[in-house]
């Protein structure tokens, strides 16, 4: 039986994600496979953000969360929820990010810069980073990473892959959604509760 130190799952990040990694079985194979749709997703990337938002935008309880100022976002913030449409600057400013997050993930080395830039992730929507005015619920924050895991499910089944190819495609993403939704939810642990 290994030894995992549970105390260090929760102060070091890296011994956090190597754990989990080798845990759900992540590994070099399924890297290769994510880096390997590369050139399959990476083109249909703004279709998936216009499809996010569109859903993001649907509901009050997640559009509300894009009226406080964006961190990193210097121009004009909408006045309410009503008056935001997605054509406005700061939208258009954060749907830049999530293709960049996007077509990270299918691109870029998975190494300690990229484990910190999805750890990120989970912490910028909280006050804890970024914007002191954003706090996304986490049942708003699982309802979003939900859609996208389908979004993403029902796009690779799209792509015309050999059945082999197409199952690992499907089990190296859904591998990483978990690994990517543990790095949000521990940001919305209260440091009392960790044990």
């Amino acid at each position: 039986m290994k030894h995992i130190d549970e105390s260090k799952l929760e102060s070091d990040v890296g011994y956090r994600v190597g754990y989990l990694m080798e845990f759900v079985g992540f590994g070099g194979d399924d890297i290769q496979t994510i880096h390997g749709a590369a050139g399959a997703l990476a083109p249909l990337v703004p279709g998936l953000v216009d499809a996010v938002y569109d859903k993001l935008f649907g509901y009050d309880a997640t559009k509300r969360h894009f009226v406080p100022r964006q961190s990193g976002y210097e121009g004009a913030v909408p006045v309410d929820i009503e008056s935001l449409t997605q054509d406005h600057e700061m939208i258009r400013f954060r749907k830049s990010h999530l293709a960049h997050y996007l077509t990270s993930l299918v691109t870029k080395p998975y190494d300690a810069k990229m484990v910190e830039y999805l750890d990120m992730v989970g912490k910028i929507h909280t006050p804890k980073a970024g914007s002191k005015e954003l706090n996304v619920p986490l049942v708003q924050m699982n309802a979003l990473m939900g859609f996208v895991s389908d979004a993403l499910v029902s796009t690779i089944l799209g792509l015309g892959l050999s059945r082999d190819q197409e199952t690992k495609t499907l089990r190296a993403f859904n591998k990483l959604l978990w690994l990517q939704n543990d790095l949000i939810t521990r940001h919305y642990q209260d440091a009392k509760s960790r044990s």
